[in-house]
């Protein structure tokens, strides 16, 4: 594999220097730049891309979670603050993971290899899963789920919740890598929080989607993508 390019978005000093000697002792990582705050970063991912960025959430004048909001590029990203409160709206951005600081190094080598799991499920040869199942590591256990089986997905924080006709599984990953794993004309998000099984739809009514009885929110940002995909299927005098 290719090493992930990545870089350091963090206002403060002590926390640039630890994340550039932890970087240096992962293998896979290759630092491209640090940088203070999140105009820098910006102007550098104009002229610059990379697979992975660190990136504080605290910062003055932009915060992470603006620059997040704000960013037109595909890269991963893991953020790093001292303010657990804001985990839960960097997982709605689709970040791969947090650090609280101040962070271990045992927690680093988790977070980043997360970054690479999802990497390589995303360049794998070959689009979409290798087969009509996957596997996801749930607790101790590792749970083989059939694609047919699956109703909808859920992300609550750093877990992801599958549901099938007669279970739930909590799982630790990313709603980005759980996407990655599936095939895109069969599951599609419609809501940052949730991706379906488009053959699993009962109906839509309003803002919302019937699977199973339960009703699941359509965000704004979706609506038109999941409208499109019905649109496709729609009986027309």
């Amino acid at each position: 594999m290719k090493k992930l390019s990545c870089i350091i978005v963090d206002d403060e000093p002590v926390a640039r220097k630890i994340l550039h000697e932890f970087v240096d002792q992962v293998p896979f990582l290759d630092l491209h730049g640090k940088f203070e705050n999140a105009m820098k970063a910006e102007a550098f991912l104009k002229l610059n891309t990379v697979d992975l960025i660190f990136l504080d959430i605290e910062m003055p004048k932009i915060s992470g979670l603006q620059f997040l909001q704000n960013l037109k590029v595909e890269s991963m990203v893991i953020l790093t603050t001292a303010f657990p409160q804001y985990a839960l709206e960097g997982y709605e951005l689709d970040i791969i993971d947090y650090l609280l600081k101040p962070f271990a190094l045992s927690r680093f080598l988790k977070a980043v290899q997360k970054a690479k799991d999802f990497y390589e499920m995303k360049h794998r040869n070959g689009a979409g899963p290798l087969s009509s199942y996957i596997f996801i590591k749930s607790d101790k256990r590792i749970e083989k789920i059939e694609l047919s089986d699956i109703l909808y997905a859920e992300s609550v924080g750093n877990y992801v919740s599958v549901y099938t006709d007669d279970k739930r599984i909590l799982a630790y990953l990313t709603m980005k890598s759980l996407e990655a794993q599936l095939p895109a004309d069969d599951f599609i998000k419609i809501h940052q929080s949730y991706l379906v099984n488009c053959s699993k739809i009962e109906a839509i009514e309003g803002n919302e989607v019937k699977i199973e009885g339960k009703s699941l929110p359509i965000s704004r940002n979706y609506r038109d993508l999941v409208m499109k995909i019905v649109n496709q299927r729609l009986l027309r005098r």
